[in-house]
């Protein structure tokens, strides 16, 4: 008897074929429901197609905003913007760059290996169309689950098998040190072990690369220490227009500009990290540039306006 091994490409189509059998019968305003087909966005800029693939979402307390501030503020602010006060809500924003020779891709998700509600960047690519093999470029913007530890498939190969993965070298440095699981607390030492796995992916070489490294022509690297040591962000130029796509250097689309200043629980430098959040609202804000928040409620991208000693994002609008 011959045995057949499905790919993970098979088992997704016949999963996606299948018919939705429950849907709700409504949409709680202020509880968001998952729609059919609303994880790719599609836009240019300049003569560069951009694509942003939904690997799905996640909750988290709110008791990790504004750790530097008081909680009943912070509390305040939420239900003030209409917001859960208690839980957190988590978008996951990939960017797919296409030109003419290269596909870049923003972070790798976290696969089945994180939250139950995340993982759909592939099945996101392809209904966008995009195989695995097209990808040329993988960028990391660090190494927390939600952007990494997606870099393996079902059967523990490259998900993206003959593509260039680039990531910071210090924060590479960083997770690789020797000891480190140790000397962390313990909610973070499954962060330590699955950053140092993911590096250590079978058939992975990786491009350890530093501020201003030019991924293609128009993509390049910039430095966003704080979220993580050696956090980088992507930006891309294309003409006259520039986006930056953020990672987690921001990863709050209402407190990080009402309140620059406070940071949340899970920045590894509170300080650095509000060091590089106004470096970039002001840059952003001063020269319009784009921002892409990963974290952002979908599609995430928008610009930045000042108000004051603040600012406001203010979102792209959505054309269907």
């Amino acid at each position: 008897m011959t045995l057949i091994k499905p790919t993970r490409r098979d088992i997704l189509k016949v999963a996606a074929a299948m018919p939705a059998f429950a849907l709700p019968a409504y949409a709680q305003l202020g509880a968001p429901q998952q729609a059919s087909n609303n994880g790719v966005f599609r836009f240019s800029l300049g003569d560069v197609r951009l694509t942003i693939l939904s690997d799905g979402h996640f909750s988290t307390p709110t008791t990790g905003l504004g750790v530097n501030a008081e909680h009943a503020e912070v509390r305040a602010f939420l239900e003030g913007h209409y917001l859960d006060p208690d839980k957190g809500y988590s978008h996951t924003n990939h960017l797919l760059i296409e030109t003419a020779e290269h596909k870049v891709l923003v972070d790798v998700g976290s696969g089945n290996r994180w939250f139950d509600t995340t993982g759909r960047l592939v099945s996101n690519l392809e209904a966008a169309g995009v195989a695995l093999t097209d990808i040329t470029h993988v960028v990391i913007t660090h190494a927390h689950p939600d952007h990494i530890w997606g870099i393996r498939d079902d059967f523990d190969e490259p998900l993206f098998p003959d593509a260039e993965y680039i990531i910071g070298e210090a924060e590479h440095a960083y997770w690789s040190q020797d000891g480190l699981a140790d000397r962390v607390a313990p909610a973070m030492q499954q962060f330590v072990a699955g950053a140092v796995n993911s590096f250590a992916t079978e058939g992975l070489e990786w491009t350890l690369a530093g501020e201003g490294h030019e991924v293609v022509s128009g993509v390049t690297l910039i430095s966003t220490p704080g979220h993580t040591p050696g956090h980088m962000s992507v930006q891309l130029s294309a003409g006259d227009k520039t986006l930056i796509a953020l990672g987690d250097s921001m990863s709050h689309a209402w407190t990080n500009f009402s309140h620059p200043g406070w940071y949340n629980g899970f920045d590894s430098d509170g300080d650095l990290t509000v060091q590089t959040r106004k470096k970039l609202l002001d840059r952003a804000a001063a020269d319009r540039i784009s921002l892409l928040g990963y974290h952002f409620p979908f599609p995430g991208v928008g610009h930045v306006m000042r108000e004051g000693d603040a600012y406001r994002f203010v979102p792209a609008l959505w054309q269907f």
